[in-house]
């Protein structure tokens, strides 16, 4: 699925990176904790989160996803928005809820990016 596809099903408005949403996600993530992202999400990545602080850039940062959603209408402060730009993440904004996003997601074919040992 491309981060083109996540905008329009979840009718999200791009915060940053319009110019490279033909970038394709191959699984997602619903959370809050960024502790769970750091333990269960595979690489390339969207994470779908209501937590607007640099450490969910960060934590993207490190699992090398490639698209943060928030949810809830949420908008990072720009510091946030800066440091998504210069690492390359891509930013949108939605005005569902992380259930309904993830529940979007899911039944358009987008599957959970846990490890699997």
């Amino acid at each position: 699925m491309t981060v083109r596809e996540i905008k329009k099903l979840l009718s999200c408005d791009t915060l940053w990176g319009e110019h490279d949403l033909d970038r394709e996600v191959h699984t997602a993530c619903g959370s809050d904790m960024m502790s769970d992202v750091l333990a269960f999400v595979k690489d390339q990545s969207v994470l779908i989160t209501g937590l607007v602080n640099s450490q969910t850039v960060r934590t993207a940062m490190m699992m090398d996803i490639v698209c943060i959603v928030f949810v809830r209408g949420k908008i990072p402060p720009e510091d946030v928005i800066k440091l998504a730009a210069d690492n390359d993440i891509i930013l949108l904004s939605t005005t569902q809820l992380m259930f309904e996003s993830c529940g979007k997601l899911f039944g358009a074919g987008l599957r959970g990016g846990i490890h699997k040992e």
